[in-house]
């Protein structure tokens, strides 16, 4: 069995900047975990079913073009779920459309809580910890062109690890 998920990059210097403020808030499992835009959340497949997924992601990055992201701001899941967040505010709609077209065939799975684009920047900490992560990166701002999606799996040790970036149409 492998540990999967599909998710937008965020490209550095901003994706190291977020990635390096939430291990020092004390989320010490986010040093294997890139800052990322969730498409697909983490599920396990039987191992032989890898280069199926690859090739339906192919199939679904190439009819989809390049968009732009632009990060700003913060945002929570509280009370629902001890989540802070940077707000997608330009590629929400594409974002929505690539996590959908990825949720089909062999990743048709049961998603948990409806889909909303976001950078999460603390999970499970402590109230404080959460208030602070909101207010500190409140003014946070980041825009980047979105030119592949990246298959990752979970390796034991190393966290999550890109398996294959998939390139979407440029057109």
């Amino acid at each position: 069995m492998a540990t999967i998920g599909v998710a937008v990059s965020v490209p550095d210097p901003c994706g190291a900047q977020l990635q390096r403020y939430r291990v020092a808030l004390g989320d010490h499992a986010a040093a294997g975990i890139p800052s990322h835009i969730t498409l697909l959340p983490p599920i396990d497949v039987d191992d032989d079913l890898l280069l199926g997924i690859e090739d339906h992601l192919r199939a679904v990055a190439m009819w989809v073009r390049s968009f732009r992201v632009h990060l700003r701001g913060t945002g929570t899941f509280r009370p629902v779920s001890p989540v802070v967040f940077v707000n997608v505010v330009e590629g929400i709609s594409r974002c929505q459309q690539l996590a959908a077209a990825v949720r089909r065939g062999p990743l048709d799975v049961e998603a948990q809580y409806p889909y909303h684009p976001h950078v999460t920047v603390a999970h499970g900490l402590d109230e404080p910890l959460l208030d602070r992560a909101f207010e500190e990166l409140a003014g946070f701002e980041c825009r980047f062109e979105v030119g592949h999606v990246t298959l990752y799996v979970h390796l034991d040790g190393a966290g999550w690890t890109p398996r294959h970036d998939l390139p979407l149409c440029l057109n």
